[in-house]
């Protein structure tokens, strides 16, 4: 029998009979203790399970407990085990479609005439737990397409059919555990053993392939660890953040409302909410004129032919909402407000002299999100972007990339948010522009993010069509990451416009630009506030500073005295002078996360003071009413960064 050579991540080979599976020669590589934690294995960038043979000289990777890869194959394999489950508990009647892992967890995607209920969790747990005990195997096999397609079209499986035709493909993988067969790349584990902890979450509507206009399914979340401590900590993690989630706050601190009247994915801002964005606004708009940006307002609809010469109506009609006719003209609500910009630089002849040009809108834009899709103030449909685009000359570049970082982490700093992840996407295969200006462009952002001293990962071929780009996620309370922030170089819309400022040589040249947002829209950003903080903003940005609290009605007066000058000063205040007993004024103000409360007796009235109650329930002493607007004022400027 011919040998082949198998060696681990490139060290001393063995070798073993051609065809010897990743089992057996993990077993010849690894000792007792490694196979114990090994669930599947890596060639090259491929994840292969042990059932897979080998027939070449082969360098094998473990992938063992503890590593992303081996988690992403347990949620993968207990996904399976609660199709299986399913099946058991409810019949073959049920249909399954289709069953990924993703971000911390797994789905299965099921047709069934009746609704799952969380009482149907826990029958489905139940046999899951059975099965798991059972150290069933996983195994693969191969099937010509032709014969799968049979299988699933006796057995009544019509989107397994449907997904083996759209592949075109002459050979198809299945793999099966207990009584389950699915079509599946894999890779799973070696056997149900493995799976130690998992929850079923929540079963959500689902339509097959994400088209409204197909069967609505019912897709059945949960999520699976190596340790039951781990599952524990995330299910932690999970009500903390039910806790936090930003429709729930948004609804309960009178912060804004969506209503099926006005449409969804439409966001109406209540005062509360109101003054928070405004907040946010004048911040944005002071920090941009401190780093020597111009302000500009453009319009909501624009000719038609404007989205036909951008390459909107080319490469994002279907993010667009159909055209309307004015004086026999078709016009169309705005996507983006780069061609208006645009617009106003060709107002004018430019000069190299003239170049950088920095201009911000915050600009409302309306993009088609399906209704699936919608959620909160996180993805709507119509939404401000804290835009802006610098034209610049080509020598220009490294330095406008490095200062649009620097404005970046200031305004995410100064709203809390230190820690991020930082991506340099590069060139993807469809693409516009000359491999020069491609690698110009992508080396002037890899510079500017080593001047900036700032880690970052290669994200390759993820950039926009139009050129390179940076995107930063940040990091909220509970470690999730948000994707806000993105820089990136374009070529495109220049070349399209027939954009040109003349040059020192007197002659004219296509200027570079730039597009980027800092908190990527205003309505998702304060989402992620919201979650991040919970509701108690931090003072400078919290649309109520404080209330005042009167114990009885004798301080009723007062307590509009005090209200007056407070609000005299700036301060962003409240009153509640109800005649309620106090400690039922002071859980609602805790309730609605005011940072302060202002306590009023017969003492403050008489000594012309107030005893400040902070949101945590730490009472300060009584100060006067002057001392306490400028502790307020002090802790804006601080807030702000001034």
């Amino acid at each position: 029998m011919t040998n082949i050579n198998v060696s681990l991540n490139g060290e001393e080979s063995v070798p073993v009979p051609k065809g010897t599976t990743v089992q057996d020669a993990l077993a010849a590589l690894l000792s007792n203790k490694q196979r114990k934690i090994t669930v599947a294995a890596k060639i090259g960038d491929a994840l292969v399970d042990y059932t897979t043979p080998l027939h070449t000289d082969t360098v094998l990777s473990p992938v063992q407990i503890g590593s992303d890869d081996a988690l992403d194959v347990l949620r993968h394999s207990t996904a399976h085990i609660m199709a299986l489950a399913v099946r058991d508990v409810f019949g073959k009647d049920v249909k399954v479609a289709i069953g990924p892992s993703i971000e911390n967890g797994f789905y299965y995607d099921f047709l069934r005439n009746e609704p799952f209920s969380p009482e149907d969790f826990d029958k489905i747990e139940a046999r899951m737990t059975e099965l798991v005990r059972q150290g069933l195997p996983f195994m693969r096999t191969e099937l010509p397409s032709a014969e799968a397609i049979k299988k699933f079209r006796d057995e009544q499986e019509k989107f397994k059919v449907e997904l083996i035709e759209d592949l075109q493909t002459d050979i198809v993988s299945l793999y099966h555990v207990g009584e389950f067969t699915d079509l599946c790349r894999g890779p799973h584990l070696p056997n149900t053993s493995f799976i130690k902890a998992f929850k079923l979450l929540r079963v959500a509507g689902a339509y097959w392939r994400g088209d409204e206009k197909r069967d609505v399914l019912q897709r059945i979340y949960g999520t699976a660890f190596y340790d039951k401590k781990d599952l524990s900590k995330h299910l932690t993690a999970l009500e903390e953040a039910k806790k936090r989630d930003h429709r729930k706050l948004g609804r309960e601190l009178e912060l804004f409302t969506i209503q099926d009247a006005i449409g969804p994915g439409l966001i109406l801002w209540q005062p509360k909410g109101a003054q928070l964005r405004r907040l946010i606004e004048d911040f944005w708009k002071d920090e941009h004129y401190r780093h020597d940006y111009e302000l500009l307002y453009t319009p909501h609809i624009a000719r038609q032919d404007l989205w036909k010469t951008s390459g909107h109506l080319d490469f994002y009609s279907e993010n667009m909402y159909s055209s309307m006719a004015i004086d026999e003209v078709q016009y169309q609500l705005k996507p983006m407000n780069c061609p208006f910009h645009i617009g106003i630089y060709n107002s004018l002849k430019r000069s190299y002299r003239d170049l950088p040009i920095r201009w911000c809108e915050l600009g409302t834009v309306y993009r088609y999100e399906r209704a699936g899709a919608l959620h909160g103030l996180l993805r709507v449909r119509g939404f401000t972007q804290d835009d802006a685009h610098i034209f610049c000359r080509p020598d220009q570049l490294e330095d406008e990339i490095f200062n649009i970082l620097d404005l970046n982490l200031h305004i995410l700093k100064s709203f809390g948010f230190e820690e991020y992840d930082i991506y340099l996407s590069t060139r993807p295969a469809k693409y516009v522009g000359s491999d020069a200006n491609w690698e110009r462009a992508t080396e002037a952002l890899k510079r500017a993010l080593e001047k900036k001293g700032l880690g970052y990962m290669i994200d390759p071929g993820e950039g926009v069509f139009y050129g390179p780009k940076i995107d930063i996620k940040i990091k909220d309370q509970l470690g999730r990451s948000w994707q806000c922030s993105t820089i990136q170089v374009d070529f495109n819309l220049p070349e399209r416009f027939e954009m040109s400022y003349t040059g020192a040589d007197n002659t004219d040249h296509q200027p570079i630009m730039i597009h980027r947002a800092l908190m990527g829209s205003l309505e998702r950003f304060i989402g992620v506030l919201i979650e991040h903080y919970a509701g108690a903003f931090p003072i400078w940005f919290a649309p109520v500073q404080a209330r005042i609290l009167n114990i009885t009605d004798d301080q009723a007066v007062y307590g509009e005295t005090v209200y007056q000058e407070l609000r005299k000063a700036g301060l962003r205040i409240e009153k509640d002078l109800r005649n309620e007993k106090l400690n039922y004024k002071i859980r609602e103000a805790q309730v609605a996360k005011i940072p302060y409360m202002l306590i009023i007796g017969d003492k403050e009235m008489a000594d012309g003071t107030v005893t400040v109650r902070l949101r945590s329930g730490e009472n300060l002493a009584p100060m006067p009413i002057a001392d306490f607007a400028a502790k307020i004022a002090d802790e804006v400027r601080e807030g702000r960064g001034y």
